[in-house]
């Protein structure tokens, strides 16, 4: 059985895969993101999971398998990523309330010498029509500081949400439904990742 390896520093994802029955080990790429060009969002997204999967899959041996991901927003033409800080947040929400958004998520699979594949997810998201005061006590929280687009649905923001098109799980960040048809394209299945694993 490889040894599963998460390549991510996002605890949403992580909290996701042990809530499916995973436990994978967390190893952080520290990639600069600044640096990674794309011509699209799905496509720079499916690029930086690649990056940041083969990044720590470098550092590793033995029989490993390394699940890169990375989430962006695509609203109105631009590629949303993190905020940072509470008032780019809340300039964020006044940008999207109301309004319709596709979250893109990249994931890339890696078993050092047997194979690499790669895939984006995106779902569609519609956002409420938010007032001022539901923005200011939402960005007060610091949630949406830290997470691609300025919003959760399994958390805070879950309320500032009004419909979703498309696999819920990509919004947190990784697609079980896809990461299992990828696993099962090179052979492999939950099983062999340590499902059902006990938290």
């Amino acid at each position: 059985m490889p040894q599963f390896v998460l390549a991510s520093a996002s605890p949403a994802r992580l909290e996701t895969l042990r809530r499916a029955g995973l436990q994978p080990q967390v190893i952080v790429s520290d990639v600069d993101e600044s640096a990674v060009s794309a011509p699209s969002t799905a496509d720079l997204v499916k690029t930086l999971a690649t990056v940041k999967a083969r990044v720590v899959a470098s550092r590793l041996d033995g029989d490993v398998v390394v699940l890169g991901c990375d989430s962006l927003l695509e609203f109105d033409g631009e590629s949303f990523g993190k905020p940072g800080d509470q008032e780019s947040a809340a300039q964020r929400w006044r940008k999207i309330r109301g309004k319709v958004g596709v979250l893109h998520t990249g994931h890339c699979l890696i078993r050092p010498g047997v194979f690499e594949t790669a895939r984006t997810v995106s779902t569609t998201v519609h956002f409420a029509a938010v007032s001022e005061d539901e923005i200011a006590a939402y960005t007060a929280t610091g949630e949406p500081s830290q997470v691609a687009g300025a919003f959760t649905i399994d958390g805070l923001g879950g309320w500032f949400i009004s419909k979703i098109e498309g696999d819920p799980h990509n919004v947190v960040g990784v697609s079980l439904p896809v990461l299992r048809d990828m696993l099962r394209e090179q052979r492999l299945t939950v099983m062999d990742l340590g499902y059902p694993a006990t938290p």
